[in-house]
């Protein structure tokens, strides 16, 4: 059973994260960090169909796509999709050593 399978939430982000692959395939324009993001894209499409991801790899696979073509305007729906999905998981520090995120 792959994680998709079992949490919703996977079965969500893998469809989103498919769905901006194939609108970067697509897209025609020459992006200097277009490579970042289908590397991290292919990433995140493994991490998911080995279960349940780990929230906080998510979070920095999101951070790194937004980085490479969040600017894209032609992608921000698609990449606004990822975001939802992700943060579907929550902020990923719950249980992480008993503590909340780090204070400033």
């Amino acid at each position: 059973m792959t994680g998709a399978d079992s949490d919703p939430r996977v079965a969500e982000l893998h469809t989103v994260v498919s769905r901006l692959r194939r609108e970067l395939a697509a897209h025609p324009a020459e992006l200097s960090d277009r490579a970042i993001a289908e590397d991290e894209l292919a990433a995140l499409a493994a991490m998911l169909l080995s279960g349940t991801p780990d929230v906080l790899r998510l979070r920095r696979s999101l951070l790194l796509i937004a980085g490479a073509i969040g600017s894209v305007s032609a992608l921000a729906p698609a990449v606004g999709l990822v975001r939802e999905a992700v943060e579907s998981f929550g902020d990923g520090w719950a249980g992480f050593r008993g503590q909340g995120p780090p204070v400033p």
